[in-house]
């Protein structure tokens, strides 16, 4: 079954070639495009999406914005953020609305399609320079002194996952399974109380549980 996957842009070209990589994947199937968010709680109630993408930059209602109508009208649908520019503000701010992930729009075809994977499965995807901006925006938090019983294998793999590894990156480096990681990662939330790889990552970088 492939996964439905609408796309905001107002560049239309950007739609038309991001929905033709979509629908020569068998993973995945493009169901909507629209060069604006003026619509979007009908638009996105009328395709049934399992994943949006975003523009961070449109007019009228902008991808920011727009991502904070999806977390009030369709609480668990995945937003993966798309832009040109590595800009600090607009990375956290996307982040805070509920952003699921956070990827360059010059990301290479495959580490693309790879990303959209990883937010329909619970992860949250970024570009490694992006990942990087994170770490370093929480990096003079105040550490908490609060003990979440992390095992040695979970914060291996959290300080991964802090670094904008993805599932198969991490199974490769820790020579295990994508399913075990998987296994760990839904361990690590259960114990942090976060239900998102976002909610995680932030957790981990605030209170320096790597």
């Amino acid at each position: 079954m492939t996964s439905r996957i609408i796309i905001f842009d107002d560049n239309q070209e950007r739609l038309n070639s991001v929905a033709m990589l979509l629908n020569l994947s068998p993973e995945f199937t493009c169901t909507g495009t629209f060069i604006n968010a003026n619509n979007l709680v009908a638009d996105i109630a009328g395709s049934k999406p399992d994943l949006v993408l975003m523009d961070i930059d449109m007019p009228g209602i902008n991808g920011i914005e727009a991502t904070k109508m999806i977390r009030s009208n369709f609480e668990e649908l995945p937003v993966l953020m798309q832009t040109n520019f590595e800009e600090d503000d607009r990375i956290f701010d996307s982040l805070r609305a509920g952003a699921n992930g956070y990827l360059l729009k010059k990301t290479a075809p495959e580490k693309f399609l790879e990303s959209l994977k990883e937010a329909l499965e619970g992860g949250a995807p970024m570009t490694g320079s992006i990942a990087t901006q994170v770490l370093r925006y929480f990096a003079n938090e105040v550490q908490s002194k609060k003990d979440y019983h992390l095992t040695v294998r979970e914060k291996e793999i959290l300080a991964y996952l802090t670094k904008g590894y993805s599932y198969k990156l991490i199974a490769a480096e820790c020579n295990i399974s994508y399913n075990t990681v998987n296994n760990h990662i839904r361990n690590i939330y259960d114990k942090l109380y976060v239900n998102s790889a976002t909610e995680a990552i932030s957790l981990a970088i605030r209170e320096r549980l790597v």
